[in-house]
């Protein structure tokens, strides 16, 4: 992939951003790091405080009476529990909701004129939830790799190789 001079690349996953800029040219690039962000995201069990729960559920046979229906399984009430919800993939959620906010004020400030982003292939669908039409219309290119904790040297080989 080509990487435009003064080009910007956003390398980013659920917990951490690096906001480079190309001051190479586009067959060697040389990033030079513009901003850099880590957000503390602990894990899922360290942010709840209960267990899922439980829910009551009544199919099939609901007029019947517990002796007939069984008391469980197809025919009666029947007890499952509820998809527990993963705090710490809201919060990855939530830092690259952020981060397209980021790329849409710069964008909007002219800070860039081509972007290609650099992130995991689940942050990445997640940026593109939030993409402002700026943002969009500036995007050089997007590569699903995870390199946040990669060096600069290491993320210049990965966007020339691909």
């Amino acid at each position: 992939m080509q990487v435009p001079h003064n080009a910007v690349v956003l390398v980013a996953d659920g917990r951490k951003l690096l906001f480079l800029r190309n001051e190479g040219d586009a067959e060697f690039p040389n990033l030079q790091v513009v901003t850099a962000q880590e957000h503390p995201n602990p894990k899922t069990s360290d942010q709840k405080t209960d267990n899922s729960g439980r829910a009551l559920s009544t199919q099939g046979n609901a007029g019947a009476p517990a002796a007939a229906s069984g008391g469980g399984g197809p025919f009666g009430q029947s007890r499952s529990a509820m998809k527990e919800t993963d705090f710490h993939q809201l919060e990855e959620d939530r830092f690259a909701a952020e981060a397209a906010d980021m790329l849409r004020k710069r964008a909007m400030n002219n800070d860039f004129e081509q972007l290609i982003v650099v992130a995991p292939p689940g942050t990445l669908g997640e940026l593109r939830k939030h993409y402002h039409k700026e943002v969009s219309s500036r995007l050089a290119g997007e590569l699903g790799k995870d390199l946040t904790n990669r060096p600069i040297a290491d993320i210049e080989a990965a966007l020339v190789s691909a």
